[in-house]
């Protein structure tokens, strides 16, 4: 990763000054040590009259991937070839930010000793990044530098490859800022943007993080026009994050507007804070976990199969309902069952509780004895998981082998992914999605099933039910025909 900075000046206010402001001489080329690699700071050129400073990042992709377990770009833990194979190593990412902070540390907060004055004073500048990531392409690059003081902002995409110019542009730009502006003001600017148009951090995002944003931003971000977009990214779209800095930011926005400390205003909202505040929206995996609740006992459902349990997650909700008397969790992942058990605390139940609830590893690809007998299993957020040639399979053993009374099946509805801002055109909601089906595909699919297994199915939406393009998830409920034994079901001798 490469980025430079360049100033001009006279022969009475040197351009070497920079060398002073950023606390690293230009005769001198200097290693520094970071968590992913090392940064080298130094001056191409260095005269009275123009005085330019680089900072080069390698990074160490190995330890990058140790360090970072498998967050951040590449995603999942098992994406080990996107570990590896990524662009970590050469565009401008939270990556370069973090080198920024650790070698121009006094230069972000202003702070210089030997020259005050120039530290407080705009500078002529000019800002280079030549491989810049930018999720919403060039115009949103200038669209979050253009309100910052910049002269100008030239934002020129990079081709895919110049020898075939009919490919278009890649995701990247060379970026160039021109200005008078504060060093100090410069810098915070691209530590807090590089992450953002990056859209992507390689560390996780903690509470801390906000009292970072709110620092770097001082001073432009409170009245920035895409202060809401700036904040979600750089948090990493963590809505509790997101809101304390976006409340934050309108105290400091509405005490600049009345001339007052942040400390006097806060302390004054405080004061007359009503019972008006509005309530936090219920995340969608928790509102699904209450639409399967509520459809187990409305089929009045004791006995309960969790297929695909993950980690634990309705099995909790389950146990903590005492209708429920039977309750079994199944995965293919004896990580994930590990996970489960220690989200359970099955080691503390006391003997009631625990004679509720079992967790047993199989695949559901595959006829298993052990899942006769229930009132009702629940396949959420599982399909969508498999390749649709073993689906067949998975019918099967649920629906022809198991045949609990009551079936439950969620799975996302494609045709709600425009509404999601963060997600890519044409990506689905999780690298391991096999597909995702729309309203229509889903109740085709689950209409065949039904039919062939000799259930009846009903639909709910789960989630907010936009008019135009449906829930965000779906559900089907499946529910036996007692009078009907289906012709592709395996007879019940043989199931016994």
């Amino acid at each position: 990763m490469f980025l430079t900075i360049s100033t001009t000046g006279t022969p009475e206010r040197p351009a070497t000054d920079l060398g002073f402001l950023l606390h690293k001489h230009p005769d001198n080329a200097q290693t520094f040590s970071t968590s992913h690699g090392t940064a080298h700071v130094l001056y191409p050129e260095a005269t009275a009259e123009r005085c330019t400073a680089a900072l080069l990042l390698e990074v160490d992709p190995i330890a990058l991937v140790r360090r970072g377990r498998g967050k951040g770009r590449g995603g999942a833990p098992d994406s080990a070839l996107a570990q590896y194979v990524n662009d970590r190593p050469y565009a401008a990412s939270s990556l370069l930010a973090v080198a920024l902070a650790t070698v121009f540390k006094s230069a972000l907060r202003g702070a210089c000793k030997a020259m005050p004055e120039r530290a407080a004073a705009p500078l002529p500048l000019r800002i280079e990044v030549p491989a810049l990531p930018a999720r919403g392409g060039a115009e949103l690059v200038r669209k979050l530098f253009g309100p910052l003081g910049w002269d100008s902002v030239d934002a020129e995409p990079v081709a895919l490859d110049t020898s075939f110019p009919e490919w278009g542009d890649s995701r990247y730009v060379r970026l160039v800022l021109t200005g008078e502006l504060r060093l100090a003001d410069a810098l915070n600017q691209l530590y807090v943007l590089l992450p953002v148009l990056d859209d992507a951090k390689h560390y996780w995002v903690a509470p801390d993080e906000v009292d970072k944003l709110l620092r770097a931003g001082d001073g432009w971000l409170a009245e920035h026009p895409e202060q809401k977009l700036i904040t979600s990214r750089y948090l990493s779209r963590r809505w509790g994050l997101t809101r304390d800095a976006m409340e934050r930011l309108e105290l400091v926005r509405l005490a600049e507007s009345e001339g007052l400390e942040v400390e006097e205003l806060d302390n004054a909202v405080e004061a007359d804070e009503t019972t008006d505040t509005p309530e936090k929206p219920v995340p969608l995996a928790e509102q699904r976990r209450e639409a399967i609740l509520a459809a187990l006992r409305a089929a009045d459902a004791s006995r309960v199969l969790d297929l695909g349990c993950g980690q634990g997650q309705l099995v909790q909700a389950l146990l903590k309902d005492v209708r429920f008397t039977d309750i079994v969790g199944v995965d293919v992942s004896v990580r994930a069952l590990t996970i489960a058990g220690r989200r359970l605390r099955l080691e503390r139940l006391g003997e009631r509780q625990a004679g509720r609830v079992k967790l047993i590893q199989g695949s559901l690809a595959y006829t298993d004895k052990r899942l006769t007998g229930y009132d009702a299993a629940v396949l959420s957020e599982v399909i969508e998981h498999l390749d649709l040639p073993r689906l067949p399979a998975l019918e099967y053993a649920v629906f022809g082998s198991a045949r609990p009374r009551t079936v439950l099946v969620t799975t996302p509805n494609v045709e709600y992914n425009v509404r999601w801002e963060s997600l890519p055109a044409g990506h689905v909601r999780h690298g391991d999605h096999r597909f995702e089906w729309t309203r229509e595909e889903f109740r085709a699919w689950a209409a065949g099933v039904a039919e062939q297994y000799g259930y009846g199915v009903g639909f709910t939406p789960v989630g907010p039910d936009d008019p135009e393009v449906g829930p965000p998830t779906q559900m089907a409920v499946f529910t036996q025909n007692a009078d009907i034994t289906p012709a592709t079901a395996t007879p019940k001798e043989e199931q016994a």
